[in-house]
């Protein structure tokens, strides 16, 4: 009797994905010039306005501050703003955040919020960031857009972002280098593989609850049995993950998380945090004991903590 031979398997290359950062990193970011559309109540001390631009072939959305006064003769510094997660068919562009947007609105900054594709009247599909590039691509392009303002300061430009946002923020500054610094509240800035392993949370009341968690997990079985999971496939993973690159962050990051959210865990900020300090990048980490996912107990304290490493890094340059 001969013995049967035992079949080979036959390596294959790791898959691609349009959310690698490297191939993010290839695509073309240009925006456009902004379209003003309507102009809006003023604030305090700034005038408010919806804008649209283009991103992708999408006509975008976005609420736009300017200050009032004379500019700084380089330009107004800007605040690029990253919402968190919103049901896109609920969503306006005038409501949600708007204490978070009058804050830094009335330090000097431009504020240019974004209302990413598929939301209000944001052309294109709405799809959340976790699987698919559109919303940094919104975001990289209102980057773009808003340089070409002629009262921004295309030099001074720092990114704030809360729970998706951050997501969002941490991309957007592995990918681009013109975004001086940027401040996350309650961040999901973790990598892909704390995220599809550790995120268990259920939706909440809050401001900006969390993703369907049963479409969530089902998304989650089907990307391990075409991708595998990150211990089966970890090359894939670490790839598709912002983290992978934290040592070509464009700028420090300040980080914001209240202990007792239940939409992101806390844990998420302090890995963000010890990750950066492994990689020699500049970090600020602020646990709030007890407030909840929008820190409605320490708004101000997170705020003004939040003002002041803008004005360090991207208004005064440091």
């Amino acid at each position: 009797p001969t013995a049967s031979s035992t079949p080979t398997r036959t390596p294959t290359a790791t898959p691609t994905h349009p959310l690698m950062i490297e191939i993010m990193r290839r695509q073309e970011y240009p925006g456009s010039e902004i379209t003003f559309e309507r102009a809006l109540d003023p604030g305090g001390n700034y005038d408010r306005h919806v804008v649209s631009y283009q991103s992708e072939g999408h006509k975008i959305y976005a609420l736009l501050t300017v200050p009032w006064g004379e500019a700084p003769e380089s330009g107004w510094p800007v605040i690029l703003f990253n919402h968190g997660w919103i049901e896109p068919e609920i969503y306006r562009t005038t409501e949600r955040y708007l204490d978070y947007v009058e804050a830094i609105a009335r330090s000097g900054y431009i504020v240019f919020r974004s209302d990413y594709r598929g939301h209000g009247d944001s052309e294109g599909v709405a799809h959340n960031a976790y699987i698919s590039p559109g919303y940094t691509a919104d975001v990289l392009n209102a980057l773009a857009s808003v340089k070409t303002l002629e009262d921004a300061d295309p030099h001074r430009i720092g990114m704030w972002g809360h729970s998706m946002g951050g997501f969002i923020t941490l991309r957007s500054m592995v990918i681009s280098d013109e975004i001086k610094a940027g401040v996350i509240w309650g961040g999901v800035v973790v990598s892909y593989a704390d995220l599809l392993t550790r995120w268990r949370s259920e939706p909440q009341n809050d401001q900006t609850p969390t993703p369907n968690p049963t479409r969530e997990e089902r998304r989650r079985r089907a990307w391990f049995g075409q991708y595998g999971t990150p211990q089966e496939n970890p090359g894939f993973w670490s790839a598709m993950s912002s983290n992978s690159y934290l040592q070509d962050l464009s700028g420090p990051i300040q980080l914001h998380h209240g202990t007792a959210d239940s939409t992101v865990p806390h844990a998420f900020s302090e890995i963000l945090a010890a990750e950066m300090e492994a990689a020699g990048m500049e970090s600020e980490l602020y646990l709030y004991d007890g407030d909840n996912h929008n820190l409605v107990i320490s708004f101000w304290t997170a705020m003004n903590r939040s003002i002041e490493f803008f004005d360090q890094h991207v208004k005064n340059g440091e």
